[in-house]
């Protein structure tokens, strides 16, 4: 049996139960913060890094909600964080991806994520990759987060 990747990631909400989607560079999708654990890296420590690479939004650990490891596709896992932001705290404008890689066509350095925007719970289908969406409609519902955050 192969090892199921496991991909450390921060859910983010606002003030009004709007999810930080961000999107993934020349693909249709959007998603959550999120990437692998390097070795010697918690869970914990890999999402807030991710988060920081992927958006540039430097929260402390202790904030973060440890949501446990949601089953996400057939080869990975998602091991999710949960925190409530203020208005202030996460301007979308402000948001920015340090995480560069190859593009496959030329091999030009791209950013992972080019843009960013706050999500209702309604919308998310709208946004999120299959996978995303499925794990927020079955699994994770982000109405309940909210008031559980």
């Amino acid at each position: 049996m192969s090892a199921r990747t496991v991909s450390c990631g921060v859910v983010i909400l606002n003030g009004q139960g709007d999810v930080l989607l961000c999107h993934a560079t020349e693909t249709t999708h959007w998603d959550v913060p999120k990437g692998a654990a390097e070795p010697g890296e918690s869970p914990r420590e890999a999402a807030l890094r991710e988060l920081v690479e992927e958006t540039g939004i430097v929260l402390p650990a202790g904030r973060l909600k440890d949501l446990g490891r949601f089953v996400y596709r057939r080869d990975k896992d998602l091991h999710l964080f949960a925190v409530r932001v203020s208005e202030d705290e996460v301007l979308i404008e402000n948001c920015v991806c340090e995480s560069y890689f190859p593009r496959y066509s030329d091999g030009t350095m791209i950013p992972e994520m080019d843009a960013y925007r706050w999500v209702s719970p309604a919308d998310v289908d709208t946004f999120a990759s299959r996978s995303l969406a499925r794990l927020f409609q079955t699994t994770l519902s982000l109405v309940e987060l909210h008031e559980r955050l």
